[in-house]
């Protein structure tokens, strides 16, 4: 589409010219424009120029997990044939191991699949109990960072590759300097870790060599330990009940968002939701926010405002609740401040006030106290002692800002960096690229030949998470044991490898530090929690804490705009931005991939006549990043938000040279939000790949939403619409899905399932600006009401699987057909390419492949994949099978079993990822199955229903709460 300024004045009388509900999905929606509306009604994209070699082996390379090739390398050892082949390896029978991968220092408890020794798939545990079954986007993504071939493969010294013994004779000279000098000028800087097996190393380390100095820099903290010590005098863990909150209040805390606790906090979020859609007590959230996050999008009610007007908002709140004074705010925020006060109040107990980890220190411990008045304490909020580490031995963990000082005071003669990637992720005004060039020793150890590898003497290959040993801690604080899936691929060691070497340690083994640090446990108990993946009752017992009274600064006066930073909901802070499952994921508010974003607001583009994709400038003090700008429905008015993770040099040939890197901007003392921001349009458009209005579905009452008060019932029965065919007999089984809307919270993890499960391609991006995204499952984001404070709903659309198809009808040489368990089933052999079932399908969930992305596929490649699902060729039709793998796998059981499927046997993919238990499976022959019960509400409703393809797949409609201060408190 051409670049054309949106009138966003007719938009806002639009909208306010809409009787009821009015949804829509983009901004440009609103305009009535024709260009739009042709834009969205091809069906097929002209078919582009060949893609060039060079891309198109960038993607191969990384995209489609080179799992063959990475194992190519030398292996010490001789090799072995399976003349004897051992028992439990049966080809195509999945073996499965628990095990956990690491995310900003959390640990994350899965399940591994393996086929003949390999992981193609990862699931959460459903043993442990802050995953319940359940995982998260990045940990799905896991398994492709396993496989791929830009992973650091063997020592540099440097640039060179070298040998573990080189650097093992290095060490031993750094060793004895750390003798005679009790470790001085030994600093190590690390990335968030619970590992108590690390922790125990380095607590050894320091008793070696006291003179050291230990940091840890995380670019996006989520441990919240410096409020809390603020108001309990202690660093706390603090752990959301949300399960029994009634009411929530989020102070900017996107709790549902991306994160390390986003699947424990989710899957307690739907509990509760779950219990209120029965009639069980209330399910309210109030989101106040400057920026549009996931958590806003499913809140009941959202207020914008500016990060400066925080401070006073919550000592207004706090004086209304009896907890200090505060001077009254303008009249309509002081009526909503004292409309929530009561709404709190009349909850006591069954309420929740959070902050967001970037609020202002006071501001959180404040929201400390006003928990403790509100009776919260031990109902809906809890707190453990840290689940990161902070201190070693009686040493604090100092901090990146520490760290630098003591580089430029000439304090630091060896750095030890693990796992974290400062030269790349360091706040700007800290220059420390430069300031490494000052030490003279460097050792890093990770993943990546990275931006911090490559200014080093020394880099490290790290173990990934699934192919080595190790230990840490998960959000509820329990012990997580990680076992290596596989052999690892490279000459890597784990962290604990490394400080043992550090240490003086020739060859440690992994497996025997991690036991050692067990050691109390015995055997028996061991092994059983390897089996497990955690070892039991093993979280951290609660704390009783009292939060003191708390001054909350006024907020510094601001001039211009106020510049937010946060991570990027699929790469994070980039340390993903080399998967192209994670490039390739829609983000959860924009639909965007493969790029970052400078988030606007509606007011912003109409002072500077702003669209998205117009490359604008944001500078402070002198300095400047250029990025394309992106118009936000919902974004504080002076507020600029700003994402991480991309701009990279050394992260591989997916993410290296995408977007634009804020460092310049991000200061140490305000790593969250800065003031004094200007912006100017530059003159060009950068191009875009969003997915929001691809697959425009046309219909009436696409998304629903009924009242709380009406929300409880029996399904109405549902007339039959007239038809010139015989109504088609359910067969026995007959599978069906179900997808609550009011459930779904569109954090995207069912997608990255599925591309794991079936082996979905990657496209890149200029692909998906085409339309031709390949995956099977979408998550289309509608809002509602005005553009300035919107409401959202999101619809995952799989394939409808319809007892009257219209691709059945459609294809010409009946490669779409019918099965005999009711399953819309795809020949790929007889598929010619037509194309006719796409364009006959209403809900558009067919995907073509434009492209053969798999004909220079090395033969082992094929064991990253999953072995029960066909990789599809060019030309080749392919859509949502509801994991028709997973059905044969049990079908067979049964049947050798001579029994029927069980209840809950089978699960799709992703179903079993969603942490909010949003989708469900099971046989609809069948009266008393599950998913049959939960379609008999009066929520339930099919997805354009007035075609009559009566689809196996339907929906409930989503709720409407009323808004604290509608009731009567």
């Amino acid at each position: 589409m051409n670049r054309t300024t949106p009138d966003y004045a007719a938009i806002r009388r639009h909208l306010e010219g809409k009787q009821g509900v009015h949804y829509w999905r983009s901004l440009e929606e609103l305009t009535d424009d024709p260009a739009f509306e042709r834009f969205i009604e091809v069906e097929f994209p002209d078919i582009a120029p060949q893609m060039d070699r060079r891309r198109f082996l960038q993607l191969m390379g990384a995209s489609l997990a080179l799992g063959g090739l990475a194992a190519c390398g030398p292996t010490p050892g001789t090799a072995v044939p399976y003349v004897a082949q051992p028992e439990i390896i049966v080809p195509g029978k999945a073996l499965w191991y628990a095990t956990a991968v690491q995310f900003t220092g959390y640990a994350q408890p899965v399940l591994g699949c393996t086929h003949v020794g390999r992981p193609t798939k990862l699931e959460g545990s459903p043993e442990h109990p802050a995953s319940q079954g359940a995982c998260d986007a990045f940990t799905q993504a896991a398994l492709l960072q396993l496989y791929d071939p830009d992973r650091s493969q063997a020592p540099r010294f440097k640039g060179v590759e070298s040998s573990w013994d080189a650097f093992e004779s290095d060490a031993a000279t750094l060793q004895a300097e750390c003798d005679h000098d009790q470790g001085q000028g030994l600093h190590i800087l690390m990335g968030a870790s619970s590992s108590p097996s690390l922790q125990r190393q380095l607590e050894k380390l320091i008793v070696r060599w006291p003179k050291a100095s230990l940091y840890r820099f995380e670019p996006f903290e989520e441990g919240r330990y410096g409020p809390a010590r603020l108001a309990f005098g202690r660093p706390v863990e603090i752990h959301y009940l949300l399960q029994n909150a009634d009411l929530v209040l989020s102070l900017e805390d996107d709790f549902l968002g991306a994160g390390p606790k986003q699947t424990s906090q989710a899957r307690a979020w739907a509990n509760r939701r779950q219990a209120a859609a029965r009639g069980d007590g209330e399910s309210r959230l109030v989101m106040v926010q400057a920026s549009p996050t996931l958590t806003g999008a499913n809140a009941t009610e959202t207020r914008r405002v500016q990060p400066a007007q925080l401070p006073a908002l919550v000592r207004a709140l706090a004086a209304a609740l009896s907890e200090g004074s505060a001077a009254p705010l303008a009249a309509p925020d002081q009526q909503w401040v004292e409309a929530m006060a009561a709404a709190l109040q009349s909850r006591r107990g069954r309420c929740l006030i959070v902050a967001g980890p970037h609020t202002p220190a006071d501001v959180q411990a404040a929201v400390h106290r006003l928990n403790q008045r509100l009776d919260n304490v031990g109902r809906t909020v809890g707190y453990t002692a840290p689940v990161l580490f902070t201190r070693i031995g009686e040493a604090q963990l100092g901090d990146i800002l520490a760290l630098t000082q003591a580089i430029h005071n000439a304090q630091v003669r060896t750095l030890v960096m693990l796992d974290t990637n400062p030269a790349y992720s360091a706040p700007g005004d800290l220059y420390f690229r430069e300031a490494l060039e000052k030490v003279p020793t460097r050792i890093h150890a990770g993943l990546y030949y990275d931006e911090t590898g490559a200014r080093s003497h020394w880099h490290l290959c790290a173990s990934h998470s699934l192919d080595g040993w190790g230990d840490a801690r998960a959000v509820d604080g329990s012990v997580c044991i990680s076992q290596p899936l596989v052999q690892p691929f490279y000459g890597t060691r784990t962290l604990v490898e490394i400080v043992a070497m550090l240490a003086g340690e020739l060859s440690p083994d992994g497996h025997a530090l991690v036991r050692n640090t067990w050691s109390s446990l015995p055997d028996d108990e061991w092994r059983r929690a390897v089996a497990l993946g955690f070892i039991e009752g093993s979280a951290l017992p609660s704390l009783q804490v009292t939060a003191e009274p708390v001054r909350i600064a006024d907020a510094p006066v601001v001039s211009g705009l106020q510049v937010q930073f946060r991570p990027d909901p699929s790469v994070w802070d980039g340390r993903f931005s080399n998967s192209g499952w994670l490039q390739e994921l829609p983000r959860p508010i924009t639909t965007l991939t493969w790029d970052n974003i400078i988030g606007v607001s509606i007011a912003v583009a109409e002072r500077y006549r702003l669209v998205s994709g117009d490359r604008i400038s944001v500078m402070i003090d002198g300095r400047s990043v250029e990025g394309p700008a992106w118009v936000m429905p919902g974004q504080a008015d002076t507020v600029v938000t700003l994402f991480a993770g991309y701009g990279r040099e050394r992260s591989g040939r997916v993410g290296n040279g995408v977007g634009y890197d804020y460092a310049a901007l991000r200061m140490a003392d305000s790593p969250w939000l800065r003031s004094g921001a200007t912006i100017a349009r530059l003159d060009q458009q950068s191009s875009l790949a969003f997915t929001q209005m691809q697959h425009t579905l046309i219909g009436q009452d696409v998304v629903r939403h009924v009242p709380r008060a009406q929300a409880v019932g029996p399904a109405r029965p549902t007339p039959e619409l007239p038809t010139l065919y015989e109504q088609p007999v359910m067969s026995e089984p007959t599978w069906g899905m179900l997808i609550d809307t009011d459930q779904c919270i569109g954090c995207n993890a069912c997608i990255v399932a599925c591309q794991a499960e079936n082996n979905i391609a990657v496209v890149g991006k200029e692909q998906v600006a085409k339309g031709r995204v390949m995956h099977w499952l979408r998550v289309d984001h509608y809002y509602d009401g005005s553009a300035l404070d919107p409401g959202s709903t999101f619809l995952p659309v799989p394939c409808m699987h319809c007892e009257k198809a219209p691709c059945e009808v459609g294809c010409p040489v009946n490669a779409t057909v019918h099965g005999a368990d009711g399953l819309n089933e795809m020949v790929y052999n007889r598929c010619i390419g037509t194309r006719t079932c796409s364009s006959y399908c209403p809900y558009k969930v067919r995907r073509f492949n434009w492209y053969n992305w798999t004909e220079n596929d090395e033969p082992s490649i094929q064991a990253a994949r999953n072995p029960n699902v066909t990789v599809r060729s060019r030309g080749v039709m392919e859509k949502c099978t509801y994991c028709v793998q997973r059905i044969s796998e049990a079908r067979i059981a049964a049947r050798k079993d001579g029994r029927p499927i069980a209840e809950g046997e089978i699960q799709t993919a992703c179903q079993q990822t969603c942490p909010v238990q949003a989708i469900h499976f099971g046989d609809l022959s069948k009266k008393d199955s599950a998913v049959n019960k939960a379609k008999d509400s009066i929520r339930h409703y099919a997805l354009l229903e007035e075609l009559n393809t009566r689809p196996k797949t339907t929906y409930l409609a989503a709720i409407r709460d009323q808004k604290p201060g509608e009731e009567k408190a």
